[in-house]
């Protein structure tokens, strides 16, 4: 069996992102899971990078038993949700809605534009799953960002940013200019998804739609003359069964 034909585990070659139609005006690029990856990545349910027409989107539906984090690309994204909030986020900046007993919520393209953006679903614990929606937003001015050897990191989701999540997790936007390297924690899962430019990770080509899964612990590699830029996605997993029923995980 080649590795591309096993689910759940730790792959050494990168994987493509699979199309997703969502409806009129709205579709993705699906990391996981898909034909190719069927399994969700504990805690992650599912990680996609979407896609919005000008005046398109998804109208007010709902949603249980897990968190969302939005982190818009390009364009803007108009939020209303059953909480009272409002808010539009733009190019950098971070949503995350904590849906526990439920919530209902919309999310739109701003200012009639297109926009693109990512969405990673996580899992919440089972002693969580009833626990008061909750959301929170921060500005790209929020989100540290910093130069380390190689490569510009900015923190989405992990130490300094007020963007925080039930589950022990980091999610970083990297852009990788020459080598950088990041080490998988033992006992955690994780991911890297390409957001544009290429390169190579651990002496593959990787480019805008690739998935590399991660269940063990590794150093994962970066290599890049043209700027590079992935999200590299890990955390703790719950070890419980994730048994999404659409826009519900239970």
């Amino acid at each position: 069996m080649s590795q591309f034909d096993r689910t759940g585990e730790d792959l050494r070659s990168p994987i493509s992102g699979e199309t997703v139609r969502h409806g009129p005006g709205v579709n993705s690029n699906r990391a996981f899971p898909t034909s190719t990856y069927p399994s969700h990545l504990d805690p992650f349910v599912l990680f996609e990078r979407f896609y919005i027409d000008p005046d398109d989107g998804f109208p007010m539906h709902h949603h249980r038993g897990f968190e969302i984090v939005s982190y818009i690309l390009d364009g803007g994204m108009d939020h209303e949700d059953s909480l009272g909030v409002s808010n539009t986020a733009y190019e950098g900046d971070a949503m995350r809605i904590t849906t526990g007993s439920g919530i209902r919520h919309s999310e739109f393209s701003a200012d009639g534009r297109a926009c693109n953006g990512l969405q990673l679903w996580v899992n919440l614990p089972r002693e969580r799953k009833d626990v008061e929606p909750n959301y929170v937003d921060a500005d790209a001015e929020q989100l540290p960002t910093e130069t380390q050897d190689g490569a510009t990191v900015t923190t989405v989701v992990g130490d300094g940013s007020p963007v925080e999540l039930s589950t022990p997790m980091e999610y970083l936007d990297v852009t990788v200019s020459d080598v950088w390297s990041r080490s998988i924690p033992d006992g955690w899962s994780g991911f890297l998804y390409g957001v544009a430019g290429d390169g190579m990770v651990d002496g593959n080509a990787f480019t805008e739609g690739d998935v590399l899964p991660m269940t063990e612990a590794r150093n994962v590699e970066l290599r890049s003359e043209n700027a590079l830029r992935v999200v590299v996605v890990t955390g703790r997993p719950h070890r419980e069964p994730i048994r999404q029923r659409g826009p519900v995980v239970l």
